[in-house]
């Protein structure tokens, strides 16, 4: 029996809270409570959108709250408020007075009288107002943060970078449903095979207009499926297989017998490269700076069946006296960065960080690539992606780095569906709302000397 201690709006509101107050990840706090208590199925579902969708809002649904009160709010007071705001607004099949109703009852178990009044009163004012006119904010940035519940330096810097076209359209597309991607491990299947195999067991997919390997989950209980218990498949962005894709295009893996995975946990593109090896001896050495995500590695390449081509190791990519110079054919270097470009599926950030974060990223990713570039033999590849679209990250720290190293030229990032093909840039960068998939930025960085 569901009561208000356990129901699922009472817990998006224990959730939010967390994540607001400690920092806590949306993903990990939301499946912590989803493992201790029994919901049912659409208690589960209703419970993540109201996290997912909260956080997606937030700025939106600060702004109507503020129209009511000014107040300095109890953490899971404001909370509260936020997530019905949300339903009133995002949920039209939730009808208004259940979502009120239960706002009011938990106001009462969480808090007293008083509270239960104010929490009463604000909503009531809320329904009657209804939703802001955003168009009415006259200032550009102001309005797109609003609306789209970006910072406010955010889309100043993207405004800057890009265009406010472009980023009215990023802000659109970080606020839609993520779509559930799969890579296809070629080292046990075909695209046909393991679509097949997914059908039979009641997945059905459709290929990716993105990534030559990848496939997209229209339905079905992927992880509960005997394809991704085998490691015939595996989870991935789109965007993200792009890096090894790209750098399959330039350098011939079926030839190489040495690859780094610098930055490497979870092992998504560890086990891309591990499977397009064919030499005997050949390897990729998969590096994590965190001891127990280099465990995870080597959990994800025994179910991949690729862990006899993996030699999984903690380290700091920064530090790499256990590798020759010249050893390496390529390196994959999908560096530390401030992850701007997965806001869909992780939208928290967007709160969190802020552009003096990017200038301190930048220095560690030049740190990273300049331990990695002796490594590399001549003719060899590093390929560097970051999962930002933040230029002082991207571009900013290619420039730095080529500059830095004359013996490396920088090639133009290619894609099996050639993607922006007629771009003028040699570096590749996808944003959100391009295609649907993660930010994402690949260069290719080709040793000539």
């Amino acid at each position: 029996m569901t009561t208000i201690k356990n129901s699922p709006r009472n817990l998006a509101v224990t959730v939010l809270e967390r994540i607001n107050r400690q920092g806590a990840y949306s993903n990990l706090e939301l499946n912590q409570v989803l493992k201790r208590h029994q919901l049912t199925v659409a208690d589960k579902h209703l419970l993540t959108t109201l996290v997912y969708g909260t956080l997606q809002h937030q700025l939106s649904l600060e702004y109507w709250l503020q129209q009511f009160t000014r107040r300095k709010l109890d953490p899971w007071v404001k909370q509260l408020l936020l997530i019905t705001l949300y339903q009133y607004h995002y949920l039209e099949r939730v009808p208004a007075f259940a979502a009120t109703n239960e706002a009011i009852e938990i106001a009462k178990w969480r808090g007293n009288a008083g509270i239960r009044k104010f929490v009463t009163g604000v909503l009531h004012a809320a329904l009657k107002s209804g939703w802001p006119d955003f168009a009415a904010v006259s200032d550009p940035i102001q309005r797109i943060s609003l609306t789209s519940s970006l910072p406010a330096w955010l889309v100043k810097q993207l405004a800057a970078e890009y265009d406010l076209a472009t980023v009215a359209a990023i802000g659109q597309a970080i606020n839609e449903p993520a779509r559930l991607s799969i890579r296809v491990n070629r080292a046990k299947a075909s695209l046909a095979q393991a679509q097949a195999q997914l059908a039979a067991e009641g997945v059905q997919t459709q290929p990716s207009h993105v990534a030559a390997d990848g496939l997209i989950v229209q339905s079905g209980d992927l992880l509960g499926s005997q394809a991704f218990a085998q490691g015939i498949v595996t989870v991935q962005d789109e965007s993200a297989m792009l890096a090894v894709e790209s750098l399959a295009q330039v350098c011939d893996l079926s030839q190489a017998t040495l690859v780094l995975d610098a930055c490497s946990a979870p092992g998504g593109k560890t086990g891309q490269v591990a499977a397009a090896l064919t030499k005997p001896a050949s390897q990729v050495v998969a590096l994590d700076i965190h001891d127990h995500k280099v465990k995870l590695i080597q959990k994800n390449m025994a179910r991949l069946g690729l862990a006899t081509r993996v030699s999984a190791r903690q380290g700091d990519a920064r530090q790499l006296a256990f590798l020759a110079d010249g050893s390496l054919d390529a390196a994959v270097v999908d560096a530390p960065c401030s992850g701007l470009g997965l806001l869909r599926r992780k939208p928290e950030i967007r709160y969190q960080k802020t552009f003096r974060d990017s200038q301190r990223l930048h220095e560690i990713q030049l740190a990273i690539l300049a331990a990695v570039a002796p490594k590399i033999k001549k003719g060899g590849i590093i390929t560097y992606s970051t999962c930002t679209i933040l230029k002082e990250e991207n571009d900013q720290t290619v420039a730095a780095f080529l500059a830095a190293h004359p013996n490396f030229a920088l090639e133009k990032t290619q894609t099996a569906r050639a993607l922006k093909a007629d771009r003028a840039a040699k570096t590749l960068t996808i944003l959100p709302s391009d295609y649907g998939s993660d930010g994402f930025f690949i260069a290719t960085l080709k040793r000539v000397e």
